[in-house]
Order: C-alpha cells, then sequence, then structure tokens
C-alpha cells in the first residue's frame, strides 16, 4: 500500500487558493480514476483506492488533512501507523512559493524549507519521504496573503497544466517508483524564449530551490 497525502485547509473558503494545490492534485486524481466513497478517518478525509494493473494493481489512500496546514502531520502519522507503512510509503503534494508557477519538483527526501505543513510532517515522521512541490510563484506583497490568495485569472492555465501534469506524476510514482517518476520535473507548459536583441533565447531553467 501506498499514501498519497496533499497538503491544503479544509473548507470551501480555502478550495482554490494557492496554499490548497496539494488538494487540487488528490481531486484531479480521485476525478480522472472516478473514484468515491470517501470517509473521515485520522482527522482527514480518505479514499481508498484499488489501482489498475497499469499503476502496479496495489492498493493507494488518498488523504487530504482536515488540520489546516500547519498540523499536516498528525493525519500523516496516523495512517502510517495505522498501516504499519514507512514515510517512504507516502507521498506529499505541496504547494511552494520558491518555484515559479507551473513548475514540478520531485524529491524523495529533503528539508521542509519553511513549509509549515512539511514542517509538522517532518517533526513527527522525518526527512525520509518524498514530495512533490507544485511551484506557485513567488509573492510580490505579503506571503500570507498570496499563499491564501486565489489564482488569477490569467495564472489559470497554467495551474490547470500544473495539477493535471502533477497527477501524472503521482501515477508515475505509484507505478515506477520515485526516481523515474522525476522526469516530471520542471514546467508544466512550454517556456516562452527570453526576447534578446542578439543571439539565442536566454536559458529558461528555473532557479536553484533553496528549500530542496
Amino acid at each position: 500500500m501506498r499514501v498519497v497525502l496533499g497538503i491544503g485547509n479544509p473548507g470551501s473558503a480555502y478550495e482554490r487558493t494557492r496554499h490548497n494545490c496539494g488538494f487540487l492534485v488528490i481531486d484531479e486524481l480521485a476525478r480522472r480514476h472516478r473514484l468515491d466513497g470517501w470517509s473521515k478517518r485520522w482527522n482527514a478525509q480518505v479514499c481508498d483506492w484499488r489501482l489498475p494493473e497499469a499503476l502496479g494493481g496495489d492498493r493507494a489512500l488518498l488523504v487530504k488533512p482536515q488540520t489546516f496546514v500547519n498540523l499536516s502531520g498528525e493525519s500523516a502519522q496516523a495512517v502510517l501507523a495505522f498501516h504499519k507503512l514507512l514515510p517512504t510509503d507516502l507521498l506529499v503534494a505541496v504547494d511552494d512559493i520558491n518555484l515559479p508557477l507551473g513548475h514540478l519538483r520531485l524529491r524523495p527526501d529533503g528539508s521542509a524549507g519553511g513549509h509549515n505543513g512539511l514542517k509538522d510532517i517532518e517533526a513527527r515522521i522525518g526527512k525520509a519521504y518524498p514530495r512533490l512541490r507544485l511551484g506557485i510563484g513567488q509573492p510580490t506583497n505579503d506571503q500570507v496573503d498570496h499563499v491564501l490568495g486565489a489564482f488569477s485569472e490569467a495564472e489559470r492555465d497554467d495551474l490547470a497544466a500544473m495539477i493535471t501534469k502533477a497527477a501524472d506524476c503521482v501515477e508515475g510514482w505509484l507505478r515506477d517508483g520515485v526516481t523515474v517518476a522525476c522526469r516530471f520535473n520542471g514546467p508544466s507548459r512550454p517556456v516562452p524564449p527570453a526576447a534578446t536583441a542578439k543571439g539565442p533565447a536566454a536559458n529558461p531553467s528555473p532557479p536553484p530551490d533553496a528549500r530542496t
């Protein structure tokens, strides 16, 4: 069994905010695989998923903690303990302000990098769990307002592409493991070349992520 946990805040007021990208990935997986039957367990909304043969034919759990972001580790710790799973059996989908909007970064482990949800998970189960970071861009003003704010109309195509690719990445992790699934890292849509007066377009590679 594996567990896919999306970080986010419960309640309709937060549904489409940047901090809820983890929930959006979980919702996309449930939508495309026609999953229902959500139940409240481990202080989270949980859906059992019998994986198709194309994804290994095992069992997985989709988890959306209902404790707010800064207590995400409570549900993560409880589900791993109940099923006697290792941290490596858990994949966490999380928003990241240090990645440009639309960029993905999957890693087998790493630091919390200032994210309160990852800090709480790390405090409870350690650092050795895979995490899929979804870029929401850096704030131009207050960070709290940024992460708790909704995506603008101009950002929605990038958001949709990112959530779709993130769900593909989760499926790749379930099927092939974290090393192979890292091929999904990078932008979700083609990056337009930078306009220059001379020479080729500038290198569009994203800046290093100091949080990993």
